[in-house]
């Protein structure tokens, strides 16, 4: 059963009766609808009345496919993960479109405009984060908006604006050469617009890439048609209430007609603070998730800062989750969160990558493996720390991915034959699939499992297409195509591992990767 006192709340029916506690969730993004989801696996509806509050207007969605629906490649439809009837027919309360407007941890209630009162017993706050906006002159209008034609690059309705407004335009700036400027460069080039990204630092992607990585994807970038501009901080908009130009601190000018701003993110903890929650860069959490001032409290996902660490990607949120599940239906009440070991892989416009860990070596005791093969775009880099993987940057070559990956995952011993990690053709080209858990993540976009994968198989599913229809898996940036193909033939080979219709392992236990 949950853990606490439950207060007296009673649902009845026919011929049953059974009291239950009141779980709220702020937030119905990827995080908070990953929680529910696993709540809801876990027998949660039995146990939890279960109340949620979403900004945007419609059920949850994969933040990370919007490139995708920017570029035309996936539909909104494409990309949501439950409709709001999904909702519904799990007994969930949904406040879509309802901004929670403040917490009162004393009467344990959440308020929101409408004269909306919600108790709770228990309360997740998963509120995500949002755009950075840097400070620029002539960046809003009178009416406290953006001048038309400046968009951040943050939800669907973002998405959309950007879709309206780009088929009128001819050229756009993006501020911001990170991994959501890069997507939204795609998007927009898929509209036929001239991009070009002005990023502040000196090489691309620099929170994930070292610098020579970063000035091979500058040139695989510009191959493909960005125009990439280093080392600008932009610090002023052009245009009488619309956008015609950038302006940057070095004093050049760039025209265009729309910007978006992809400059990166902050945690949204304004309602934590209000609360009266620890807060740092985010809210501050134990680890058993709970908030470190109030033990009916939580939070999750990119709003949650976790032993002094913030986490930008989706896959530690959705460990946060099944962890926060596993513990409040009782499947698991001992379940703990220690950290993510973060990798990630993915397609920046076509060019194959895949970062983990550390970027550099820590001290001279750290062993650096490199490989660098400029003409082709191949960059291979390894940093080991006692026999085992404690970060890596693969650049172009998608055979060595999976191997490697799986190595830092399970922080496994490394062979002495290092070229055996990084070179095709050799054993790191094969996924080995029959070590991994049923929980690991084949798909990172849609968070799909090996044990997803072997339910579509058990299911009576043959074909790489009929499973990717099926789990998602493949269907966003589709880097991992090779590996759900690999799962997919094992799980054939071996009648499936088991049946994922049990629940899956609630998770392994994650270790922090090498601080930074």
């Amino acid at each position: 059963m949950p853990q606490g006192a439950s207060r007296d709340f009673t649902a009845s029916g026919p011929g049953w009766e059974t009291t239950k506690q009141r779980l709220v969730v702020i937030g119905n993004g990827m995080a908070g609808g990953r929680f529910v989801e696993e709540v809801i696996a876990r027998g949660g509806a039995e146990q939890f009345e279960i109340v949620m509050f979403g900004e945007e207007g419609h059920g949850n969605y994969n933040r990370v496919l919007l490139s995708g629906v920017l570029a035309g490649t996936h539909t909104p439809s494409d990309i949501f993960i439950n409709s709001v009837d999904w909702y519904e027919q799990n007994g969930i309360k949904l406040y879509s479109g309802v901004r929670a407007g403040w917490i009162d941890r004393l009467s344990k209630s959440v308020y929101a405009p409408g004269g909306i009162a919600e108790p709770y017993d228990k309360l997740v706050v998963a509120t995500g984060s949002g755009a950075y906006v840097p400070p620029m002159a002539n960046l809003y209008n009178e009416d406290g908006g953006f001048i038309d034609g400046v968009f951040v690059f943050r939800t669907l309705e973002d998405c959309q604006m950007m879709t309206g407004y780009a088929a009128r335009a001819s050229k756009a700036v993006v501020v911001g050469g990170g991994l959501l400027g890069l997507e939204a460069a795609r998007g927009l080039m898929g509209k036929g617009l001239e991009v070009h990204v002005a990023h502040l630092n000196s090489h691309l992607m620099d929170t994930q890439l070292d610098a020579e990585s970063g000035r091979m994807l500058k040139q695989q970038m510009e191959d493909l048609g960005v125009n990439i501009h280093l080392t600008k901080m932009t610090t002023a908009i052009a245009g009488d209430g619309r956008v015609t130009g950038v302006g940057f601190r070095d004093g050049e000018e760039l025209d265009c007609d729309m910007v978006v701003l992809a400059a990166g993110i902050r945690p949204n903890v304004d309602l934590a603070k209000q609360a009266g929650l620890q807060v740092q860069q985010g809210i501050v959490v134990n680890d058993d998730l709970s908030c470190r001032n109030d033990q009916d409290v939580y939070a999750i996902g990119e709003c949650a800062q976790h032993r002094g660490r913030l986490y930008g990607t989706i896959t530690p949120a959705w460990e946060q989750a099944v962890v926060l599940a596993s513990r409040l239906t009782g499947s698991n009440p001992e379940a703990s969160y220690r950290g993510s070991r973060v990798s990630t892989k993915l397609k920046v416009m076509d060019v194959e990558l895949a970062v983990m860990g550390d970027r550099d070596p820590l001290s001279d005791a750290d062993e650096l493996v490199n490989y660098s093969e400029p003409g082709r775009g191949v960059y291979k880099k390894l940093i080991i720390r006692e026999g085992r993987l404690a970060g890596a940057i693969l650049l172009g070559d998608g055979l060595t991915s999976a191997g490697v990956i799986q190595a830092y995952d399970r922080n496994s011993e490394l062979p002495a034959n290092r070229s055996e990690l990084i070179f095709p053709g050799t054993a790191a080209k094969t996924l080995d699939v029959a070590e991994l858990p049923v929980n690991a993540q084949i798909c990172n976009c849609n968070g799909v499992s090996k044990g997803k994968i072997a339910e579509a198989v058990e299911d009576g599913l043959k074909t790489l297409q009929e499973v990717c229809s099926a789990t998602r898996a493949g269907s966003g940036c589709g880097a991992c195509k090779t590996q759900v193909q690999a799962v997919l033939d094992f799980a054939i080979g071996s009648g499936a591992t088991r049946s994922p219709r049990q629940p899956e392992p609630a998770l392994r236990e994650p270790v922090l990767a090498g601080s930074r």
